[in-house]
């Protein structure tokens, strides 16, 4: 008997609750507004950008940025910030790069179709000669600008000028060739290269750089 009445109440009270659940919605009961209310004292972000912008446009203060703005972007394509870590030569030295690489892929055509196997040794000197001397110089010494002007005028002598600092466009305007920047320092790291003037050249299956004492 005790059994079957405890049976009956959990039958109950599941019933209790699945009525509780579908019923809830439709019982629910409007309290009131339970304390008094205030406006939102703090001004709506947008509007407040939007409202600086205006104050700035009408005391010129937004074109003397915009200006400015203009200036640094020109500036930076003129004179793009220097390599860091690098100086004048002061002990010269000369050593070899081998550019063997490994692939840590697979490398596949258009189709899909494999072209090298990840694991692949190869030296691009095998399939493509350095056809320049790279000369890496720093425009804002004078010694450097007027050695690399030197053999640049050497009959014969096919050289690529890559700066690592100072105005290429400048020295594009001034020698009417072209001129390169190392930007981030990244053929500069890729060498070894710790001091400039500094000139890559292609021996055999290598690359040999010289970092040259200019007096």
């Amino acid at each position: 008997m005790r059994a079957a009445t405890m049976l009956e109440m959990k039958r109950q009270l599941a019933v209790l609750g699945a009525l509780a659940i579908h019923l809830a919605p439709a019982a629910a009961i409007d309290l009131g507004t339970l304390g008094p209310t205030y406006p939102i004292a703090e001004p709506h972000l947008l509007e407040m950008i939007q409202q600086r912008l205006r104050d700035k446009e009408r005391s010129g203060e937004l074109q003397r940025l915009m200006e400015a703005a203009r200036s640094r972007g020109a500036a930076a394509v003129r004179r793009p910030p220097a390599v860091p870590g690098l100086k004048p030569t002061q002990a010269p030295r000369t050593y070899y790069l081998d550019p063997t690489f490994t692939l840590d892929r697979n490398i596949v055509d258009a189709q899909g179709r494999l072209m090298f196997a990840a694991g692949t040794r190869k030296n691009p000197l095998e399939i493509v000669s350095l056809s320049r001397r790279l000369l890496f110089f720093d425009g804002r010494d004078v010694r450097q600008v007027e050695r690399a002007r030197q053999l640049t005028l050497e009959p014969g002598s096919k050289v690529k000028l890559i700066l690592t600092g100072g105005s290429y466009l400048d020295l594009m305007k001034a020698w009417k060739v072209p001129v390169y920047f190392d930007q981030h320092g990244l053929l500069v790291r890729r060498f070894g290269i710790r001091q400039v003037p500094a000139i890559v050249s292609q021996e055999g299956l290598r690359l040999r750089i010289d970092e040259v004492l200019v007096p």
